[in-house]
């Protein structure tokens, strides 16, 4: 098999194309349809059409928190963490940007009135991320004082609007920082289609981390070592896929945070935990028989995830194809809908 290096997933995006907003109505985003050939322009509420009746649609329902928080050191110097998730308590571990690390045991002066107490570094003294106690419940601070964690390539501070449409409709857990963007396209319309269409639909839950915005840096793919994101895959979930296989039937995810929460259950036998599990080509996927995903940033592990899972050469085509026909790209941007290599739609 071929084998592959970061600059094979390395692509020149104008950066125009870069989605700074959504779309005015969720489902009116535009859908490239890779399962045909050549592939079609659609727009994402017609999704329905494209699948089968007795399709099981698998989503994310993660809720995304406003873990964006600002404060301030007691020398004054200000500072900002992004809360990757709470760990107990009122504790969290975060990314921090601050100019000067403060010491252990400084009480940071955070904005809406509540402080932040370092603890140390996480998961251990070498760990790239912090650990702190916040005087109030995590969750509390984060929906009265917090922001919207909006990726990095976005250039507008966060509004109203990204309160909104950076969250799914699906969503019902809190604990992620990043949206399942591919689930950012549904809205009630396309899910009482579906419904319609006798196209069944299920949940799983993945907290993205922040570390999904994080490109590869080390020329050789297989050096890179992943963020850790937990995950749950509920009986009645595990039911339905079991059921739908004794039909024959497809399971259609939607998103990647989807197809690693799956495939880490299928290989681990664990259906709640936590995952840092890397797929690209070459990987054999157990579950996935279709994806609805969003295009994803240069040299990054989704990229290297959807190559796996329909192609690489398929997938390298369709965005130089998404690039001619000014598609947008990254979370606000458009979708698209791929069927696994080995099979097709």
């Amino acid at each position: 098999m071929r084998r592959f290096s970061l600059g094979d997933f390395d692509f020149a995006l104008p950066p125009e194309l870069i989605a700074q907003h959504p779309a005015a109505q969720r489902s009116a985003s535009r859908l490239l349809d890779g399962t045909s050939s050549p592939p079609v322009d659609r727009v994402f509420r017609e999704l329905p059409s494209l699948l089968q009746p007795g399709d099981l649609l698998v989503f994310n329902d993660t809720q995304v928190v406003k873990a964006r928080l600002f404060g301030s050191k007691p020398t004054g110097g200000r500072l900002e963490l992004l809360v990757e998730r709470v760990v107990g308590g009122h504790d969290v571990v975060a990314h921090t940007k601050v100019s000067k690390k403060p010491p252990v045991g400084t009480v940071l002066a955070m904005e809406g009135g509540f402080t932040a107490t370092l603890l140390g570094r996480w998961p251990d003294a070498d760990g790239p991320l912090f650990r702190f106690r916040f005087s109030d419940d995590p969750y509390l601070v984060m929906e009265r004082h917090g922001h919207v964690p909006l990726p990095p390539y976005i250039a507008h501070a966060d509004t109203a609007q990204d309160a909104q449409r950076y969250q799914t409709v699906f969503a019902k857990h809190p604990g992620a920082v990043a949206a399942p963007t591919a689930a950012l396209h549904f809205d009630e319309s396309v899910v009482a289609a579906l419904d319609a269409r006798g196209i069944r639909r299920a949940s799983v839950t993945l907290h993205v981390g922040a570390g999904t915005f994080q490109p590869v840096k080390t020329e050789d793919i297989a050096a890179h070592r992943m963020h850790s994101e937990w995950y749950e895959v509920p009986a009645a979930t595990q039911a339905a896929i079991a059921h739908l296989r004794e039909r024959g039937g497809r399971l259609v995810a939607v998103g990647t945070t989807t197809v690693r929460t799956l495939e880490s259950w299928a290989r681990s036998g664990q259906a709640c935990g936590d995952t840092d599990i890397f797929i690209t080509p070459g990987f054999q996927f157990r579950h996935v028989d279709l994806l609805i995903t969003n295009f994803h940033l240069p040299k990054s592990t989704l990229l290297m995830l959807v190559s796996a899972f329909a192609g690489y050469d398929h997938i390298m085509d369709l965005y130089r194809a998404a690039i001619a026909r000014r598609y947008r790209f990254f979370s606000y941007g458009d979708a698209m809908l791929l069927a696994r290599a080995e099979i097709t739609a």
